[in-house]
């Protein structure tokens, strides 16, 4: 079952009395929980069997909040559960086995993302993440939930296909593999590939996002244009018009470009755009909610769509086709979450959007764009049908086992 709702625990119960009702309920639950703790691309998260929770998922929340430790409303730390006082750190994905009729498409495991806030109680369901989404399949064969289907062209790999219930979406993940009696079990150790923003270097995991046109609204471009204009009111009351990209691919996502911004906030040309300051994270907040309400999504809503600025490459960097600063949760990335570098690369292959305008109109189906963020660069690729209809978006990650036993809720 597909979850698009955002769990807002807002109740005019006392705090205790609340707190009683929901434990009792959970009664059955274990307490600690067997977890583990990957890391999957820039991000971390605590992964859960599905056998181990409650059968009805509204009762998730309580211990999802107690597993972060949020909500921290104080310190914005977490610490007194396993959050890390960022969104890239305060991720939770669950895994199980498919039902009979995804079995009957090939599906071997299905999973659900959560994305627990940080000094609120606010648990998100309405999108994915792309990051943690290359451990799944690795997850599921550690747990003996599906083994992975094998092929030794040219290396031992295994696949699993994933099932993602927040966007309804198909993912493959493709992983090195060695024989181990009569199972095949992923191999993460190898020195294979880097990625920015991790130390080091480690085996490959493909990632390939299925049809992911429409992860949220139905639609690759909801409003049905590549291009669109919002109307911001900014918080010194002043009216501007801001152009943008309204695109849903793999999660929705808010497009803006640089020379936009600059004009809605008078930032001269010679002057860097400083994406920490208060001004202009509250003017990109205020773009996202617009863009949100022309994509039919909840502006409230944080964690979806996000928001991105983008520019052309500088005509020095060999390196990049684009430049991205994308925001989560409110806060610049200090990469950019995979989902937003994945619709950017089939947002580049369609004409008259911004990303498509940034690089010129030069790209071509099967080719990767080479996307600079903050931390470096990220290269993803999008293949599109002779129809013009996206078949698959992949990016390559790499990820590490870090803790396997329980965790307090």
């Amino acid at each position: 079952m597909a979850l698009r709702h955002i769990t807002r625990s807002v109740n005019p119960l006392p705090c205790s009395l609340r707190a009683a009702r929901s434990l009792s309920s959970l009664a059955g639950v274990a307490n600690p929980i067997p977890a583990t703790f990957l890391r999957g691309g820039t991000s971390k998260g605590i992964f859960l069997n599905r056998a181990h929770l409650p059968p009805d998922q509204s009762q998730w929340d309580t211990i999802f909040l107690g597993i972060m430790g949020s909500p921290d409303a104080q310190y914005g730390r977490q610490l007194n559960g396993m959050g890390g006082g960022v969104s890239s750190l305060s991720k939770i994905c669950v895994v199980g086995t498919p039902s009979e009729s995804q079995k009957s498409v090939g599906i071997d495991v299905e999973y659900t993302f959560a994305q627990v806030g940080i000094r609120d109680n606010v648990i998100d369901y309405s999108g994915n993440c792309g990051n943690l989404s290359s451990m799944i399949g690795v997850f599921a064969v550690d747990e003996g939930i599906c083994a992975p289907h094998i092929s030794h062209v040219p290396k031992a790999t295994g696949t699993v296909r994933t099932f993602n219930t927040n966007t309804n979406k198909r993912i493959d993940n493709t992983f090195l593999v060695v024989e181990s009696g009569s199972r095949y079990m992923p191999v993460l150790d190898g020195e294979q590939a880097s990625i920015a923003g991790v130390p080091g270097r480690a085996s490959p995991i493909l990632l390939d996002f299925v049809s992911p046109s429409g992860a949220r609204t139905g639609e690759l471009l909801p409003t049905g244009s590549p291009s669109d204009t919002v109307h911001v009111t900014l918080a010194d009351s002043r009216e501007v018009t801001v152009p943008v990209s309204l695109v849903d691919a793999t999660n929705p996502t808010v497009f803006t470009s640089e020379q936009g911004l600059r004009t809605a906030l008078n930032i001269p040309d010679d002057v860097a755009i400083n994406f920490g300051d208060s001004a202009v994270v509250d003017t990109l907040e205020r773009i996202r909610q617009a863009g949100a309400q022309l994509m039919g999504l909840d502006p409230l809503a944080q964690a979806q769509p996000k928001v991105a600025v983008l520019e052309p490459a500088s005509v020095d960097d060999a390196e990049a086709d684009i430049v991205i600063n994308a925001f989560s949760m409110g806060v610049l990335h200090k990469a950019v979450p995979m989902t937003v570098g994945l619709c950017l690369g089939v947002a580049a292959h369609v004409p008259r959007t911004l990303a498509w305008d940034a690089i010129g109109g030069r790209h071509k189906t099967g080719e990767l764009l080479r996307i600079r963020h903050p931390g470096g660069v990220v290269e993803v690729g999008a293949e599109l049908s002779s129809s013009g209809e996206v078949a698959s978006a992949r990016v390559m990650r790499t990820g590490r086992r870090l803790m396997k036993g329980v965790v307090w809720w």
